[in-house]
């Protein structure tokens, strides 16, 4: 099927939108009623002309003459064999494209790289190659910006200008300075040039593309049937038309067109064939015109390349038309067989001549190999024979050259010295002349390649910082969705677990009910594994350091609870990683030396990035502890333990396995930190003869280790903690100062809590049983890994006082749900476990160090010394006590001996 572009007729009462429109979408009809109607506004320019194209495909690769045209709706480069084809060839995709120069290429080459092709284009100067590119920078900015959305300036909403002027402006703006703005090449770019014949190239079927044979065929029967006439009636695809020479034809051409396309190429023929007296007579009046015959003479010069180009199209279609003939012919006796024993045959026949020609295609690989391999032997001989025959220009260069300096010698001694130094000046400086002249071109070349790549990577980087942009903006967006499904989900799972726990008071269908759904929502985690893939930020097993994320339960209830807690850790790591951790991680990174101040004391307190950690623990570390030792102190410990073994050593074995059961690292017994956390502690054993080793310090080392990484470093940081950090007798025997500790926060709950307090002491709950632990170690094996790392932050650099906020906080945090249980022991239950369920720690932060205040360290010291003053009275009212009962059961044994004593005598 044939293209041909159709016309409707103008509308002088039109608006001046409409012409406007029409004067996009049939340009070659307003061209023409602008020949016609000088007076009329001129149309805007088209982006067009011929370059020469490299064929990267076909077996023939060499330049071909096109004629590109841009589409503005696409943002295309189509190309065509010539201006008056009505279909295109192909097309190039500007809108993700990019553009380059080099200076080693032939003048006038130019690229444009698409992400799956790169084509190789080619301008009769620089610069109509300079003008192409920055047109196509142009073309490209303005359709991006009107399909991405992004602000449209003043010069892009100009699209394309009317006037050179306007046009360069553009450019210039555009390319904010880096290249100046090129003038339009009207010889060679835009309608102007259509009208000239296209490149001749030097064989007829060089310019024919064998890729589109069919595209091919349908341009040259248009051409035929439609444009082999006088210059003005051609139609294009690209808008090109050529103006006729007499006006009164157009009228007519205009009215056949009207008739529609079927009719309209017997009227051509017709009108070629008329002889028309009128176009005789004008032709007759201008056959003394030189302008006139030079026209006619290159359109019979174009017409004969033309027959010489379809000749050889016309052999090639023979030869696919022979081919035809005989697949044909085959089917055609295979059809007329009479019976299947001669179809048989005619099969086996085909087969038969298949097997031949399968031979002699292996014959002639193997004749192939053989001549690859004689043409293998005699490459290398014909190389040996080139080095050989350098080797004797060599030796014959060399000869030349001392018979030239001889010769030279022997001028030199006969000419004068005063001519020879002059000639050889002048010829020296002929000489560095033209280099410099080649300097200042290459010089040129290059500046103007760099400029260009600079308004490239200029305009590029636009676009990309928007995409990015808009990227950002759409992750954040799905992050937040992402975070409410979580929590949508994890409130749902929440019902099905309270109702769960209401099952006994259910109707049994219904209980049946809500076990299958519970069953149901813990299977929905192979599915979420399996689009694991689509989600921002999923959760992973371990984290960072190797803490399970999730802890695995075994009790049904239980596994439901850890789902709720996967959830809401999702949903907060989605909500906080762009939100908070981002401008976090940037302060961070700016922070170049750690110095003490409210600013860094503010960022230690929101968290330390897992990249910032280790440093930031190791300064706190050498800051805040005394370093009396030698340097090689902690060798000297160790070698301490090689030569006698501690009596805590048989109590530190056995506490190792069941250090952080929940982190990967101390579970296996081969793991590379377990001997590092043994050499740790009976390291500390010896530095401190009075404590030793108290359990609870495998954990207190074990985390150092997992952040620090080096023994030492781990070393010092337990040493830190217990001598520096915590009051002294923490970990004696007596553990007194844990119990003062206990006391306090009493005082603290009571005063910062009141309501918890009151329902703690209604069900007669002693909070010390669950709190004791989280003081002793820190909080190690209570929080989840995240938000105990950020606990320890801070209390690396604060103290202990930071351990008495988030207890509270913890309890503030949960207070609701705590306040709801009326049952003693449903009471402790959640408090076994309730810490885990903690997952958002920005907000149990903010609970810590804003809802906690005032919280003054001095009112801390002064109620530890009263309660310690109180507890130790008690402890020797109670040494008192227990003294007098051993001096009571001492004095009845003796008086039970004595009344034994006197009962034998008297038996005596």
């Amino acid at each position: 099927v044939l293209f041909i572009p159709s016309e409707t007729p103008d509308d002088d009462s039109s608006n001046a939108g409409s012409a406007k429109e029409r004067a996009i979408s049939s340009p070659h009809r307003d061209l023409g009623n602008a020949q016609l109607n000088p007076s009329r506004e001129e149309p805007r320019k088209k982006l067009c002309g011929y370059l020469n194209k490299l064929g990267v495909k076909g077996p023939v690769k060499a330049w071909k003459s096109r004629w590109f045209f841009y589409d503005e709706n696409k943002c295309h480069l189509l190309y065509c064999r010539t201006a008056q084809d009505v279909n295109p060839l192909g097309s190039i995709d500007l809108s993700s494209a990019g553009f380059d120069c080099k200076v080693e290429a032939d003048e006038g080459v130019f690229e444009i790289r698409t992400p799956s092709r790169v084509f190789i284009l080619k301008a009769v100067s620089r610069q109509a190659m300079m003008y192409w590119l920055q047109q196509l920078q142009m073309k490209r900015w303005a359709f991006c910006n009107i399909q991405t959305g992004l602000p449209v300036d003043s010069v892009t909403a100009a699209a394309l200008p009317a006037n050179e002027s306007l046009l360069n402006e553009t450019i210039h703006t555009e390319g904010e300075g880096f290249l100046p703005p090129v003038k339009t090449p009207t010889d060679v770019v835009g309608l102007k040039a259509a009208s000239l014949p296209p490149p001749q190239l030097p064989a007829a079927l060089q310019n024919i593309s064998l890729k589109h044979p069919w595209t091919e065929i349908q341009n040259t029967i248009y051409n035929i049937c439609g444009t082999r006439q006088l210059p003005g009636n051609g139609r294009s695809i690209s808008g090109v038309e050529e103006f006729p020479e007499h006006p009164g034809t157009l009228v007519e051409e205009q009215e056949d067109t009207r008739a529609g396309p079927r009719s309209h190429w017997p009227r051509k023929a017709k009108w070629l064939n008329s002889g028309f007296p009128a176009f005789a007579e004008g032709l007759a009046r201008e056959r003394s015109s030189p302008d006139k015959v030079a026209v006619l003479q290159q359109q019979v010069v174009m017409l004969t390349e033309e027959i010489k180009s379809q000749k050889g199209l016309v052999k090639l279609l023979h030869k696919a038309l022979e081919a035809a003939q005989q697949e044909k012919r085959a089917s055609s006796m295979y059809l007329t067989a009479a019976e299947d024993k001669d179809r048989l045959e005619l099969v086996r026949h085909k087969v038969r001549q298949i097997v031949e020609l399968s031979n002699r295609v292996e014959a002639l690989e193997t004749d192939k190999k053989e001549l690859e391999q004689s043409l293998a032997l005699r490459d290398s001989r014909v190389e040996e024979l080139q080095k050989h025959v350098q080797l004797l220009m060599d030796k014959n260069y060399a000869k030349q050259q001392v018979v030239l300096k001889l010769t030279e010698q022997i001028a030199l001694d006969l000419s004068e010295p005063v001519q020879e130094a002059d000639a050889v000046a002048a010829d020296t400086l002929s000489k560095q002349q033209e280099e410099i002249e080649h300097l200042k071109d290459d010089l040129d070349a290059y500046r103007t390649q760099n400029q260009f790549l600079n308004s490239e990577i200029h305009q590029v980087t636009k676009l990309w910082r928007s995409v990015a942009e808009k990227e950002q903006v759409l992750l954040m967006k799905c992050a937040r969705l992402q975070a409410r499904s979580c929590q949508v989900e994890s409130k749902y799972l929440m019902m099905l677990r309270r109702l769960q726990e209401a099952s006994p008071d259910l109707a049994s269908g219904d209980a049946e009910l809500v076990k299958s759904l519970i069953q149901e929502a813990l299977q929905w985690d192979a599915k979420e594994e399996a689009a694991e893939a689509l989600q921002l930020n999923p959760v992973r097993e371990y984290d960072d350091y190797g803490f399970m994320t999730i802890p695995k339960y075994e009790a049904e209830d239980w596994k439901l609870l850890a789902k709720i807690q996967a959830l809401e850790i999702q949903s907060n790591n989605l909500l906080s990683h762009t939100v908070v951790e981002k401008p976090l991680r940037e302060r961070w990174a700016g922070l170049a030396e750690l110095s003490p101040c409210a600013e860094l004391k503010g960022l230690i307190r929101c968290g330390v990035p897992v990249e910032h950690r280790q440093r930031v623990w190791k300064w706190i570390v050498s800051q805040r502890l005394s370093r009396h030792h030698p340097a090689n102190h902690y060798e000297s410990l160790l070698r301490q333990c090689a030569r006698t073994e501690h009596p805590a050593s048989r109590q530190i074995e056995l506490d190792l396995p069941r250090t952080l059961t929940n982190n990967r690292h101390f579970t296996s017994p081969t793991s590379q930190l377990v001997p590092k956390l043994r050499r740790v502690l009976l390291a500390f054993s010896w530095q401190n003869p009075a404590i030793g080793y108290c359990q609870g310090l495998n954990r207190l080392a074990a985390i150092a280790l997992l952040v620090l990484e080096e023994e030492e470093s781990a070393f010092w940081c337990l040493v830190h903690i217990v001598e520096n950090l915590m009051p002294a007798d923490y970990y004696s025997n007596t553990l007194i100062a844990s119990q003062v500790d206990q006391r306090v926060f009493k005082g603290f709950l009571s005063e910062k809590l009141p309501r918890l307090t009151a329902h703690f002491e209604q069900h007669r709950i002693d909070v010390s049983l669950i709190t004791f632990n989280w003081f002793l170690v820190a909080f190690v094996d209570s929080l989840v890994s995240d938000i105990l790392l950020r606990v320890w932050d801070a209390f690396l650099y604060e103290g202990t006082k930071v351990i008495f906020r988030y207890a509270l906080a913890i309890f503030k945090y949960n207070e609701e749900e705590i306040l709801r249980i009326h049952d003693s022991l449903e009471v402790y239950q959640y408090l076994r476990f309730f810490t885990h369920m903690i997952g958002d720690g920005r907000k149990l932060m903010s609970i810590a160090f804003n809802d906690m205040n005032p919280f003054p360290m001095k009112v801390l010291r002064n109620r530890r010394a009263t309660h310690r003053e109180e507890l130790e009275a008690e402890l020797s009212e109670l040494e008192r006590i227990k003294a007098q009962y051993v001096k009571e059961q001492a004095e009845q044994v003796a008086w039970h001996l004595d009344g034994a004593v006197s009962e034998e005598e008297e038996e005596m």
